[in-house]
This record gives C-alpha cells, sequence and structure tokens, in this order.
C-alpha cells in the first residue's frame, strides 16, 4: 500500500507527538497507580496519525457542528485519548495527573461528562454501533459532510454488537465511516483468538462488505496513506486493520503478556520507560498541523419537536402503546433513503400497536 506523501518534517512532528502520546500515558497511570499503557502504547501512531493529520477538528471547540468524531471504543485505552486532547491544547497537560481521582473527570474509561467524548465506552463492543449511528446520522439526517472514526480493540471484535454494527454500515454504504482495529494480538490474560493473523482479519471484515486494508499500525506513511485510501472509497465503510505491538516502545513491556491493566511501577521502572521514549524524540521544529473543520450550511432541522402529550395524571397507558402514540403523532420526519424511514431505527412490526401504528402511516413510519 503506497503511504502518505506528507513532508518529512510533518512527519517527524506527527511521530513525535505519538510518542508525547505514549510518555503521558506511562506517566499518568503510574502515578494514578492503575491503569492500562501497554494499551496506549499499541495505539498511539493510529491516535497520533488521526489527530494531528487526519481529522478536522477544532482543538478548543470539540462539539463544533462539522468537526470529525472520534470514538474510542477500547475505552480501557483513556489515558491516550486524554493525552492527545492534551497535546492539542484543550486543556493543561498537568491535569492529566489528575486521572483517576476522586475529583476528576479523567476516569478509567471516558464518560460524556468530558465534552469530546460522545459515548461511555466502559463496556466493549459498543463503540462502533455508536460510530455507525453518528456517522448515519450525519450521511442521511444532518447532511455533514463530517466523517466518524472508531478505534477498536482486537479482543472486542469478536463481540456479536460489532458484528451487527459491521452489517448495518455495509447496508447504509457509511462511506462517511472508518474503524480502525488495534490488532496487538494480547487479550486481558491470554494472546486473542487471531493474535496476528492479519489475513483472516481482512477475510472476515471483506466478507461483510467493507473496504478491509490491512496496515503496519506504527508505520506512519502507511497509516496516513490508509487514511486517504478510506475518504476517498465510496459506497462502502472502510476498516483499517492495524498490526500492532502491545507496550510499543518501553523494551521491557513491548509484545510481552501480563501487562494488561498494569502501571508501570514509579521510581527507577517508570523513569527508564520515559527515558526510553523520550530517546525517541527527533530534532524537530515544526509543530503537527490540526486540520480545522468547515463551516456547516444552516439548514431547517430534520424532524421536528414532538406534540405535548394529551394523557392525563392518572391515565393508565401500556408502555407499547404509548410507544406507538408517539410515532405516530409525528406529521414530519425524514424521507427515506438507503432504507431509513423518519429518521426512526424502531422496529415495531411485531407489535400490536405496530399494527395500529401501520394502519395509521403504512408508508412512512411501521418498519
Amino acid at each position: 500500500m503506497p503511504g502518505s506523501t506528507l513532508a518529512h518534517e510533518q512527519l517527524a512532528a506527527i511521530q513525535n507527538a505519538a510518542t508525547h502520546l505514549r510518555i503521558e500515558s506511562v506517566r499518568s497511570t503510574s502515578v494514578a497507580g492503575s491503569g492500562h499503557p501497554s494499551s496506549c502504547c499499541s495505539a498511539a501512531d493510529i491516535v497520533a496519525a488521526l489527530f494531528f493529520s487526519v481529522m478536522r477538528y477544532d482543538p478548543k471547540n470539540p462539539k463544533a457542528p462539522n468537526s470529525d468524531r472520534f470514538v474510542l471504543s477500547k475505552g480501557h485505552a483513556a489515558p491516550l485519548l486524554y493525552a492527545a486532547w492534551a497535546e492539542a491544547g484543550l486543556f493543561p497537560k498537568e491535569d492529566l495527573l489528575k486521572l483517576r481521582t476522586l475529583h476528576s473527570d479523567l476516569e478509567g474509561h471516558p464518560t460524556p461528562r468530558l465534552p469530546f467524548v460522545d459515548m461511555a465506552t466502559g463496556s466493549l463492543g459498543q463503540g462502533l454501533p455508536v460510530g455507525v449511528g453518528i456517522a448515519l446520522s450525519a450521511k442521511y439526517v444532518d447532511k455533514l459532510d463530517h466523517r466518524t472514526y472508531v478505534l477498536m480493540g482486537d479482543g472486542e471484535s469478536v463481540e456479536g454488537s460489532n458484528w451487527e454494527a459491521i452489517e448495518a454500515a455495509r447496508q447504509q454504504q457509511l462511506d462517511n465511516l472508518c474503524a480502525i482495529v488495534d490488532i496487538n494480538r494480547l487479550g486481558q490474560s491470554d494472546p486473542t483468538m487471531l493474535q496476528h493473523d492479519m489475513e483472516a482479519y481482512r477475510a472476515r471484515w471483506s466478507a461483510f462488505g467493507w473496504h478491509a486494508l490491512v496496515v503496519d499500525g506504527h508505520d506512519l506513511p502507511a497509516l496516513l496513506g490508509a487514511f486517504e485510501e478510506a475518504a476517498r472509497t465510496k459506497h462502502k465503510p472502510t476498516v483499517l486493520l492495524a498490526r500492532t505491538l502491545k507496550g510499543k516502545g518501553i523494551s521491557f513491556i513491548e509484545d510481552q503478556p501480563n501487562w494488561h491493566g498494569k502501571p508501570i511501577p514509579q521510581g527507577a521502572e517508570m523513569q527508564k520507560a520515559i527515558d526510553e521514549l523520550t530517546h525517541q524524540l527527533q530534532p524537530n521544529g515544526t509543530a503537527p498541523v490540526i486540520r480545522r473543520p468547515s463551516a456547516p450550511q444552516a439548514a431547517k432541522p430534520a424532524i421536528k419537536p414532538l406534540p405535548a402529550p394529551t394523557y392525563k395524571v392518572g391515565d393508565s397507558v401500556a408502555t407499547r402503546e404509548a410507544f406507538g402514540v408517539a410515532l405516530g403523532s409525528r406529521d414530519h420526519g425524514v424521507h427515506r433513503h438507503g432504507g431509513i424511514r423518519s429518521g426512526r431505527l424502531a422496529d415495531v412490526s411485531s407489535c400490536r400497536d405496530g399494527a395500529i401504528l401501520a394502519g395509521k402511516r403504512p408508508r412512512r413510519d411501521a418498519q
């Protein structure tokens, strides 16, 4: 796969950013006495490529409407996410040392209390389904051109919820969605089922209709080239299957088992890890470039607010009946596109009140 043609100075700047993300992930988890530094290190080059070359966003306003979205499905790598936003300038790096403390929002797994987090990802296997929803809404409801990136772990990639989402993304032709699987081969206590069998991963995702790219997850030009190819691919989502090493960059934990969820102890071991990483920094005066989002075009809301309910205090109404009545009360919705009807993705065809709704609005809602 051809790599990116980015200038050497910019590549060095991104590589240095990745190294800084590793250093801050090690430091913050060591100070906290808990966390997953090895899982952060395997994905640091991927996150640096996204945050400091690929994604379009406002580092001071994560909620900007047309910013690209990033979902960290492998939520235990939260220190890496926090380090990326600190590196981008959203908050001081000193705040990273408050990781997992009682009065800090920098928890062990990301939560939506943070302005750059769309969903809590403590439970594995949930990031891609939500990413599909974000991409679906952007493409067919809000008509925005932002892209959605979901970083997954190889262990969680076997979750059934992911494969339902993978099928839905193919069906809806979500070419604005890019998943990245951090294939570092080591799970919580044992190697993963496929370990580094990259062809097996590629065959599985390709069989589900995705554009599947195998890439060295520590080769920045290759990563950037793959992201460029993903952006050019139309009518289907793309997945980057990134071969990585857990604990990358730190000699005594790199690709070693039994380091999952274990911080490097403070003192000599932490200092050795930071020294090794610091020596990998390249002399370079160029700062990485953060691409800014375009201004979204003003558009009328796709869905109007619901009317006030007509129930009286004391009325007894079955939940499913109320659900059907609420859907039936909608007098405006998104036109059908690719199987989406009125922007509502509920399947009411098998319930009694779905039949009532179907009689009321047979062509737009009750499917």
